[in-house]
């Protein structure tokens, strides 16, 4: 038998393992790939928010991301919270060091405020991000909210979210990905995948519920992990949004506030 693709992510820890390196690591193991981790910040929150961020010192983030690119064969890298400059520096550095940028793909998700509202990128490490480590994505997965701080837009609608994806591939990300999960309704639940001045539309139907606490998280693991099994960018984030609904569709009903997602749904009776 052959070793499963690895995916490497760097992000934060959710001590309601709804959202960050919890949410990925589950995701990976739904679809088939092996995940290894380089962790961030450690976070005390739950479905209702975030209630501390402890920092880790940006030496062992390096050290975490060299040590597993150094003994496992890593096919993709998915990035999400990051939290202080020096996070951001360290990350950037070690990537490049590392060769993993450049060598495989790099999802980011743009992750600045959690679903609560809460921060999750201090303030002053906003230009260090966009600047430093928002390039090296290979796809880059922001929502509406997150594509607006990106591009100092209105993004609020579907001609909205066009203009955002072609200012942010106009800064030389291959493909973006605007989530369309927050258009108001009626509108449908549907995200733009931008590429070399072209966009496609993947529809979805809204599922009610109160869930969807790290739907942001789950949706770029599993596009890397698509990516780690060898699709193409189009295809892996078609299947990321499939992978996310049923997520939604299944979600156990836990917590008070924006409840968690099912990544074991495929596996259920």
């Amino acid at each position: 038998m052959s070793p499963p693709p690895v995916v490497l992510t760097v992000a934060g820890s959710d001590s309601g393992a709804g959202a960050g390196l919890e949410a990925d690591l589950k995701t990976f193991m739904a679809l088939g790939v092996y995940g290894v981790t380089a962790v961030t910040a450690v976070t005390a929150q739950d479905t209702r928010g975030v209630y501390r961020v402890g920092a880790v010192d940006p030496v062992l983030i390096r050290e975490q991301i060299r040590a597993v690119a150094g003994d496992f064969p890593v096919a993709a890298v998915k990035i999400g919270m990051v939290w202080s400059r020096a996070a951001v520096e360290a990350v950037v550095q070690a990537l490049t060091a590392t060769g993993l940028a450049g060598r495989c793909p790099i999802v980011i998700d743009p992750v600045l405020r959690a679903s609560s509202g809460d921060p999750l990128l201090e303030p002053e490490a906003e230009a260090a991000y966009i600047a430093g480590l928002v390039p090296l994505a290979t796809v880059l997965t922001p929502n509406l909210d997150e594509a607006a701080a990106l591009t100092g837009r209105t993004v609020a609608a579907r001609a909205d979210m066009e203009v955002a994806a072609q200012a942010l591939g106009a800064r030389g990300i291959p493909w973006v990905v605007v989530k369309g999960g927050h258009l108001p309704a009626p509108e449908p639940a549907a995200d733009l995948v931008w590429h070399q001045g072209t966009g496609r539309w993947l529809e979805g139907r809204r599922i009610p519920t109160t869930a969807g606490h790290g739907t942001g998280c789950t949706f770029a693991s599993a596009l890397a992990a698509y990516l780690a099994r060898g699709e193409d960018p189009a295809a892996a984030a078609a299947g990321a949004k499939a992978f996310v609904a049923g997520a939604l569709a299944h979600a156990p009903g836990l917590g008070h506030g924006r409840g968690p997602l099912a990544h074991d749904w495929r596996w259920r009776p």
